[in-house]
């Protein structure tokens, strides 16, 4: 299997899954399950690949000019975060299909699940670091909706609003530090920069790239001062917290770290950062757990703490420190997800996870209080348990570490007194809640085992814990030089996993932590049994959520302070702002970089084209006049004024782009015509002399800023155009459109071909803009003063325009007087059709292409709306814009994705050469797919702006009807009394 199918094939089952109905939760979490197995079936067939030293590797050309090509790559140290995600994976898969109610929506769960995962893996196989960016910016969008599925509780939805603020946040430094770190390697790909260690380290922008980086993965790893949202996490149902928090999101940062290891570690500066950060996070996560209520919250905090440790080992700059970073890693994962999972069949089976309220478990959950009990020891670091043996490594590099006198002697303690937190918050999970007397009243549900099926992932994980703690060398010793070779550079250091090194200090300092976290356990809960110690010492006052919370509130009141101070609800002072920013920003650039007229010989003057211009600018100053007194004039106007740029295209031989402004004009030109109706009205009032003086006096205003920003961009025109361009890229474009590109419209050939991506890019923005304009228009009510009846319009002096979008006269207009027209247009349809169709046709060789077929269609489709109607159309036609538009979308991604799929750049074209009876010999380009996927997103969003818009007003048509019989009523009724008064008298 490739191994791009390793990372697609979450996602494909992420869809499938979506698309299941709600009732299917067996067949929901069977599709997870096969394809985490199946997915982690192959990775393990690679191992002995990888157990050699090979890296396995695969490339697909994207933008090889900016080294942005997809790779994916397997070496020893991804073949062991595979591994985690993918068995894990499929465990918390089979624990979640019994612990999900059958109320919650299981296949959205699924679906989140799976996508997370492939995420994930996007990460660990990317040979890319931009690619990975893009991979673990995923994981923090995924991870905020698996953190938010039960988005009816606030704390799920704060929880999840968190730890996307604070990760996403961390991601986009992450990018800067990439950007910064492919700029000093001159490349992106993981292999040129893990082969510029020395180069890295020397450069002058290291320490700034470092920070960066750095910042991206303490947010992701929840290290200090970015640990308070991994508690808040917890809101998300356990199955995403036994995996998320054991093993896949919040060892992204630690993945991140030991990848970059090799360049990047060696410097004071990441001791110093990385090691002090990861010593605080471990003694700061140890001390907040000894004092938690709530299970999931104690496993937050353990968490954190001993993601500190395994940050604390890559920050020590010792090879060997590495070596036992990962073997945590590894140990971690297995006693944290099985703690995790019991903790959550705890609360399924009791209905609680109030440590206060839970004792004497294990009498009436013997299994699953044993497997937690064996869990928990293993986190406590107990001989013959896997968190022993990298406990140990921990300590002996603790004490063998060379820095300053101050430093040897403080690294012990600190990591003694981590193992002692360790010992006590572990201490307080099983006494508290597995011995003691049996629950009381306060349990909502008598406490009994699960279903076996749903016990059986935490039976296999603590089956590893005790293998790899009683045969280390045996069990994990082979994995675990495969997944550290990578990460020390290539050369392991001597170690051994034996279970017995004689008695040494590291040893000595192991019992001093049993021994002082069983005394301190004992402290503490003697203390609470007093009543004590009913917050966190000390740390209670530093709420990081808080902290958050106000200044997320502090952001957002500034914004709202900086919004009445520079905006307004009105688009003119708005669109003045910005034309101003953009005039001092580009007479900046033109001071500081002064622009002279360059040597290119003039074209000669010519009466005719100037004559055009004048109408042209005639049309301009008269629609601006025309808009005080009627709006459909101006109109008319402003669409002479886009004339002239067509006959300015014609001019100067671009037809391509006179028939598209020419389209554009006329489906524009309808948009406005039906927003017209939603302008203020004008009213025919008497203004005092001041108001005049102060309405001619902005006018003036902008006239001026109007007059000087047209003549600074005419002025750059001027100097640009009479520059020459010896450099010029036109013959790159003209040699190459009928050789490389199969035709012979350079315009279009750019378009769906050379720049294709850039397309592929606008036709996005397109489709989402009208989703937009869509999704405003529906929840869009206008307030009953901006929808006069047709009477009070006339009564106010309405401009005319609205008189011609009257709901009452719409109909008649079309029927009455355009009764002819309205049969021809209909019959018209066939061959406005054939006309899009020719366009689409012709495009790759004359003038046309799927942007302009789609906006001939388009019209075609308006005429019919103009004098048919709304209802009559969509029942008659059947138009669907978001199907167009989603159609449109798969149509361009698959065309360039099957260029990738042969191994070429992405919407590279291929042509194939077809001889059919009749018609002789086709050229068949693969743009041409392209070219339909432009042409349905075009018509789908033209469409689908133009329907909203004209639903909007049918609507607003109705109200007005609505009114104006309330208002008939009202009249009839008043008449009525008032005849019926003078009958009494």
């Amino acid at each position: 299997m490739p191994l791009v199918l390793l990372v697609a094939l979450p996602f494909i089952a992420s869809v499938l899954a979506a698309a299941m109905p709600s009732d299917a939760r067996n067949r929901e979490s069977t599709l997870a399950g096969l394809v985490a197995l199946g997915c982690a079936a192959q990775v393990a067939w690679l191992f002995p690949r990888v157990a050699g030293g090979e890296v396995i590797r695969e490339r697909f050309e994207w933008l090889p000019s900016l080294g942005l090509d997809l790779v994916f790559r397997l070496d020893g140290f991804a073949w062991l975060f595979c591994m985690l995600v993918l068995g894990i994976g499929a465990l918390v898969v089979l624990y979640a299909r019994y612990y999900m109610s059958p109320s919650d929506p299981v296949p959205r769960f699924f679906a989140f699940f799976l996508a997370f995962m492939g995420a994930m893996m996007g990460v660990v196989l990317s040979g890319n670091l931009v690619q990975m960016v893009v991979f673990w910016e995923l994981t923090s969008l995924f991870s905020f909706l698996l953190i938010g599925y039960w988005h009816h509780r606030r704390d799920a939805r704060r929880g999840a609003r968190m730890a996307l603020t604070v990760t996403g946040a961390g991601g986009l430094c992450l990018l800067g530090g990439v950007l910064v770190l492919g700029r000093i390697v001159g490349s992106y790909d993981l292999d040129a920069v893990l082969a510029s260690g020395a180069k890295i380290r020397a450069h002058a922008l290291y320490p700034v790239m470092l920070v960066l980086v750095l910042l991206g993965a303490f947010t992701k790893s929840a290290q200090f001062p970015f640990h308070f949202w991994l508690p808040r996490a917890m809101a998300a149902p356990t199955p995403v917290s036994a995996y998320l928090h054991s093993a896949t999101m919040v060892k992204l940062g630690v993945f991140l770290l030991a990848r970059l290891w090799p360049v990047l570690s060696g410097t004071d500066q990441w001791f110093w950062m990385v090691g002090g950060a990861g010593a605080i996070t471990l003694l700061l996560g140890g001390f907040v757990a000894m004092f938690q209520r709530d299970l999931k919250a104690l496993l937050a905090y353990s968490t954190i703490s001993h993601l500190g440790l395994i940050v604390l080992l890559l920050g020590l700059n010792s090879t060997l420190a590495a070596v036992a970073a990962v073997f945590h890693v590894m140990n971690h994962a297995t006693f944290k997800a099985s703690l995790f999972m019991a903790a959550g069949i705890i609360d399924h089976e009791s209905g609680t996870r109030d440590i206060r309220k839970l004792s004497g478990l294990l009498k009436l959950m013997p299994i699953t209080g044993t497997l937690a009990i064996i869990a928990s020891a293993a986190m406590a670091g107990v001989p013959l348990l896997n968190g022993f043996l990298s406990k140990e490594m921990f300590f002996a590099e603790a004490v063998l570490v060379e820095a300053a006198p101050w430093v040897e002697w403080t690294l012990p303690v600190i990591a003694t007194l981590g193992g002692i937190f360790s010992v006590t918050y572990s201490s307080r999970f099983v006494f508290d809640v597995f011995f003691g007397p049996p629950c009381g009243d306060d349990v909502p549900k008598t406490p009994h085992e699960p279903p076996h099926w749903m016990r059986v992932p935490v039976e296999l994980l603590v089956l590893l814990c005790l293998v790899v703690g009683v045969a280390p060398a045996w069990s994990v010793g082979p994995l675990l030089a495969a997944a550290a070779r990578p990460v020390v550079g290539g050369t392991l250091p001597e170690y051994s996993l034996a279970l017995w090194h004689g008695f040494n200090l590291p040893l000595l300092m192991s019992f001093i932590a049993l021994a002082g976290g069983l005394a301190l356990f004992m402290l503490q809960r003697r203390r609470r049994d007093q009543g004590g110690l009913a917050r966190t010492p000390f740390l209670h006052h530093f709420d990081g959520q808080r902290i958050f919370e106000n200044m997320i509130a502090r952001m957002s009141e500034a914004g709202r302070r900086g919004r009445r101070l520079l905006s307004t609800r009105r688009l003119q002072p708005q669109l003045l702002l910005l034309i101003l920013v953009a005039m001092v920003l580009a007479a900046m650039a033109l001071w500081l970089t002064p622009a002279s007229r360059g040597t290119r010989e003039l074209l000669p003057f010519s009466t005719m084209f100037a004559m055009t211009w004048l109408i042209g600018c005639t049309c301009a100053v008269a629609a601006a006049w025309q808009a005080k007194f009627h709006r459909l004039a101006s109109l008319m106007l402003a669409a002479g004024a886009g004339l002239t740029c067509c006959i300015t295209y014609i001019w100067f031989s671009a037809p391509d782009l006179a028939l598209t402004q020419l389209v554009v004009e006329a489906v524009t030109t309808v948009l406005i015509l039906l927003g017209l109706r939603w302008l203020p009205l004008r009213k025919a009032t008497v203004q005092p002399m001041h108001a005049r003086l102060r309405l001619w006096g902005r006018r003036g205003r902008d006239l001026l800023v109007a007059g000087c920003a047209g003549s600074g961009m005419a002025l750059l025109a001027w100097l640009m155009m009479t520059r020459p361009f010896p450099l010029s890229i036109s013959p790159f474009f003209l040699d190459r459109a009928m050789t490389e590109g199969g035709g012979a419209n350079v315009v279009n050939v750019m378009l769906v071909d050379f720049r294709g991506f850039d397309t592929f890019g606008e036709i996005t923005v397109l489709g989402v803009v009208a989703l937009t304009v869509y999704a405003l228009l529906r929840r869009f009510r206008p307030a009953p003063e901006s929808m006069a009846l047709p009477s009070q319009q006339r009564e106010q002096g309405d401009d005319g325009s609205s008189d011609l979008l009257n709901p009452r006269l719409a109909k008649d207009t079309a029927v009455g007087y355009l009764m002819v027209p309205a049969v021809l247009i209909r019959l018209l349809l066939p061959v406005s059709v054939l006309v899009s169709v020719y366009f689409f046709m012709r495009g790759h060789n004359a003038p046309g292409g799927g942007f302009v077929a789609g906006l001939v269609m388009s019209v075609a489709l308006l005429l019919q709306f103009i004098v048919s109607g709304t209802e009559w159309v969509e029942e008659h036609l059947r138009i669907y814009p978001r199907r167009w538009i989603a159609v449109g979308m798969l149509v361009a991604l698959a065309t360039g994705g099957g260029s990738v799929l042969l191994g070429y750049p992405f919407l590279t074209t291929h042509t194939a050469h077809l001889h059919l009876p009749l018609l002789g010999e086709i050229h068949v380009p693969s743009a041409a797919l392209f070219d339909v996927g432009v042409f349905s997103i075009v018509l789908g969003s033209t469409m689908l702006i133009l329907l909203a818009l004209a639903h909007q007003s049918i609507r607003s048509h109705r109200w007005v009807a609505e009114q104006e019989e309330k208002e008939a009523e009202r009249l009839a009724a008043a008449a009525t009394a008032s005849a019926d008064a003078g009958g009494t008298r």
